[in-house]
C-alpha cells in the first residue's frame, strides 16, 4: 500500500473531517428540503464538493457549518427554481424512502415515521420563508444572522418568520395531537 504525500494526507483528513463534523448537518437540511433521500445525498456530496473547490477562496467569517449549509440552501433553491415549484415531492414520500435501521423495534419506527409525518404536513403549511428559516435554524443549526445572510434579508425580517413559523406549527401539531 503507498502512503499519500503529507499535503495529499492532509487534504484529505481535511475533507473526510469537514464530512464527519458537518455531513449529517447538510444531509438533514437537504432531506427536510427535497424530501428525497437520494437526491439530499447528491446534492450533499456536491456541496462538499463545491466547498472543496473553493477552499482556497473561504475566508472564515462565520461557522463552516453554516458556510455548507448556505451552499446547501443555494443548491436546493435552484433545484426547486428547475422544477418549477417550492416543493419538490409529495408530502411525506421522504419518510418512505428512508430505510429502517435493523436496531428499530417495529413499534418506535411506526411512531418515528407517523411524527415525521405529522411534522412535514404542518411545515407544508407554513409560508415558504417561515419553512425555509424553521429548516435554516433547526436542521442547518445556523444563527439568526447566518439566516439572514443566507436569505438575503434583514435580521427582523427573520425573526419574525421564525416566530410566526414557531407559532403556527404549535397551532398545527396541537391541533393533532389534541
Amino acid at each position: 500500500m503507498t502512503s499519500l504525500p503529507p499535503e495529499q494526507a492532509n487534504d484529505q483528513e481535511r475533507f473526510e473531517g469537514w464530512v464527519r463534523e458537518h455531513g449529517r448537518a447538510v444531509r438533514g437540511y437537504l432531506l427536510a428540503q427535497v424530501r428525497r433521500a437520494d437526491v439530499a445525498d447528491e446534492l450533499a456530496q456536491e456541496v462538499f464538493l463545491r466547498a472543496w473547490r473553493a477552499r482556497d477562496r473561504y475566508r472564515e467569517e462565520g461557522s463552516l457549518r453554516a458556510y455548507f449549509v448556505r451552499i446547501a440552501d443555494r443548491l436546493a433553491c435552484d433545484l426547486a427554481r428547475r422544477n418549477g415549484r417550492h416543493k419538490l415531492v409529495q408530502v411525506g414520500e421522504w419518510t418512505k424512502t428512508e430505510p429502517a435501521k435493523a436496531e428499530d423495534d417495529p413499534v418506535g419506527l411506526a411512531l418515528a415515521r407517523e411524527a415525521a409525518e405529522q411534522l412535514t404536513q404542518a411545515l407544508d403549511q407554513l409560508s415558504p420563508a417561515q419553512r425555509r428559516v424553521l429548516l435554516l435554524r433547526y436542521y442547518g443549526q445556523m444563527s439568526f444572522a447566518e439566516i439572514a445572510q443566507t436569505m438575503e434579508a434583514p435580521l427582523n425580517t427573520i425573526l419574525s418568520h421564525c416566530h410566526r413559523g414557531l407559532e403556527k406549527l404549535r397551532k398545527i401539531l396541537g391541533e393533532k395531537i389534541a
